[in-house]
């Protein structure tokens, strides 16, 4: 086959311009990227539950004695003190009931006097020969009769004096009393189902939480130190606008039953509310301990991304500053980073800015990111 000179220089012309495209290739510097070198360290995994507030202590006021309410000494929603009298029933009918009783007490007192006088009387008689067995046996029946119902008498006035005092209704424990249930003028029975008014002690607060029973199964199969003892106990709280709360609760106990219809169990936080931001019923989250995990490399979640597949993945830059990519191993987060057990070692560089620009296999110029990201 024979090339023209119209043909030979084409071709001359295409292979000098591929010749000076891949000088240019070569010559072209390597890609900045921004990394982040990562450190292996342990790490407590956690999973944010939700939970509601209750009350560390709830006493419903009712009443202990029958009896009309003639006054009312405290006011709705206020705080109140263990003893702080709250209500006041008309103690007529039983203060006439302590009179009757201190009348009684008075009448077994002489009745058991007068046997004791009979039984002297009855022994100084006997010893002169006067009276006989029986009649001594008689006055110290007589006197252990009298004495028995005094006591009765005195047991029968201590419960009239129970009874005057449970007029006066008194708070049982100390805390945040709500809406009066009653009025004055109301009748209120000893015993009745609905209450006065309810107390509930606001500091310290729990905090029930549900967490899957196939969770906790889950963590102490994988998780290592999953539910042992060096787990930190130490929890966080979200409120409701999604602000954090300024103190930190610990875990205190743990139902040991999982609900049949839900299948989870109850854990239960306290929490320290000195400005009772925490209200009996609110609904919260709570950042939970789940376990510990030794060795663990946290990734900025901006280095991560996924394959077709729906792996995790990462550019990582080699030593000699050659991107490859890793599948990662990923447990859970923490803020913004995803805790990692396989794919990435200490000291890895993952690259977290200038994806754009680059391939696998590509040289790269990498350049620590600051910590603080806000400063680039």
């Amino acid at each position: 086959m024979r090339f023209t000179p119209h043909i030979l220089y084409t071709f001359l012309a295409v292979a000098m311009t591929a010749s000076v495209a891949a000088a240019q290739q070569q010559e072209r510097p390597p890609t900045p990227v921004t990394v982040v070198t990562v450190e292996a360290q342990t790490v407590t995994v956690t999973s944010t539950l939700p939970g509601r507030v209750v009350a560390s202590g709830v006493a419903e006021v009712r009443p202990q004695v029958n009896g009309i309410i003639i006054e009312r000494l405290f006011e709705e929603g206020s705080k109140v003190e263990e003893g702080d009298v709250l209500y006041r029933i008309d103690p007529a009918t039983y203060e006439a009931q302590v009179v009757a009783a201190e009348a009684a007490v008075n009448q077994a007192q002489v009745n058991l006097d007068s046997a004791n006088r009979e039984l002297e009387r009855m022994e100084k008689l006997r010893k002169s020969n006067v009276a006989s067995e029986q009649s001594v046996d008689t006055a110290v029946t007589t006197r252990d009769s009298a004495d028995a119902a005094l006591q009765v008498a005195q047991a029968q006035l201590l419960a009239a004096n129970i009874d005057l005092d449970r007029t006066t209704i008194r708070a049982q424990i100390s805390g945040a009393i709500g809406f009066s249930l009653t009025t004055q003028g109301a009748l209120v029975i000893s015993g009745q189902s609905n209450p006065l008014a309810v107390i509930r002690k606001l500091d310290p607060v729990y905090v029930d939480v549900a967490q899957s029973a196939a969770d906790l199964i889950r963590w102490k199969r994988k998780g290592p130190k999953a539910a042992g003892a060096n787990v930190d106990t130490k929890v966080k709280l979200t409120l409701a606008d999604r602000t954090a709360y300024d103190q930190t609760g610990e875990l205190t106990a743990a139902e040991p039953h999982v609900d049949e219809l839900t299948g989870v169990v109850t854990l239960r936080l306290q929490f320290s509310n000195p400005d009772e931001m925490l209200l009996p019923g609110m609904y919260v989250q709570v950042e939970m301990p789940q376990g510990v995990i030794d060795n663990a490399v946290l990734v900025p979640q901006e280095g991560v991304s996924r394959d077709r597949r729906g792996n995790p993945t990462a550019m990582v830059v080699t030593p000699d500053n050659v991107v490859e990519q890793r599948t990662l191993e990923v447990v859970s987060d923490s803020g913004s980073d995803w805790i990692v057990s396989e794919g990435v070692e200490a000291g890895d560089k993952v690259i977290v800015e200038g994806f754009q620009k680059i391939a696998v296999g590509a040289k790269v110029a990498p350049e620590e990111r600051a910590e603080d990201p806000a400063q680039n």
